[in-house]
């Protein structure tokens, strides 16, 4: 982990070294981009965050059917542990109902893991085909709004980013004037993929 911690301040201080060394010859103006907020929905990028309403939308039924199932597989956990706290106390029970509760719970423990994992991996499909045209657009976009606006450089400072900074001027942080910008901008190609 201290490796990693170096291997990183080493990266960034390399970096800032090299926008400076840049920066004698041009301007030094260096922005600061949250891009965690473009998925905000009162302060975020709109198509973005009506993208991932839209794909929230299209996984709720299959979502609402693995709560179902959870909640189903609960509550036969829960019988099958009374019952085995029964037999614990000597009380008679029915040994043909325990094993079709236990039989039950492992095929829809089994069915339930595989349509989470399912579930999992086509979110994770449709999530690139409707999301990564809309990515690009928004890379191209912070292009065209560091040139436009004059900056060196633009650094992603989001809490997903493991980038380390030490201090920071908030008067840096354009993440407002970017989805400003963005968010103004004519429709592009990068249309939500129904």
């Amino acid at each position: 982990m201290k490796a990693f911690r170096l291997i990183a301040a080493s990266a960034f201080f390399a970096a800032i070294f090299a926008v400076s060394a840049f920066a004698q010859t041009a301007s030094n103006k260096i922005g600061l981009i949250d891009t965690g907020v473009f998925g905000d929905e009162k302060e975020g990028i709109t198509k973005f965050v009506q993208a991932l309403k839209s794909l929230d939308a299209e996984f709720t039924p299959l979502s609402n059917e693995l709560q179902t199932m959870g909640t189903k597989i609960q509550a036969l956990e829960k019988e099958i542990k009374d019952l085995q706290a029964k037999a614990s106390t000597n009380v008679p029970i029915d040994q043909k109902t325990v094993n079709a509760k236990l039989e039950e719970y492992d095929k829809l423990t089994r069915e339930y893991k595989f349509k989470q994992e399912d579930a999992k991996a086509r979110y994770e499909r449709r999530e690139a085909a409707v999301l990564q045209p809309l990515r690009q657009d928004i890379g191209a976009a912070i292009q065209e709004f560091t040139k436009k606006n004059g900056y060196v450089v633009i650094i992603d400072v989001s809490k997903d980013n493991t980038g380390m900074f030490i201090g920071l001027d908030v008067a840096a942080d354009v993440t407002k004037q970017f989805i400003a910008f963005y968010n103004t901008r004519p429709p592009t190609t990068a249309a939500v993929t129904k």
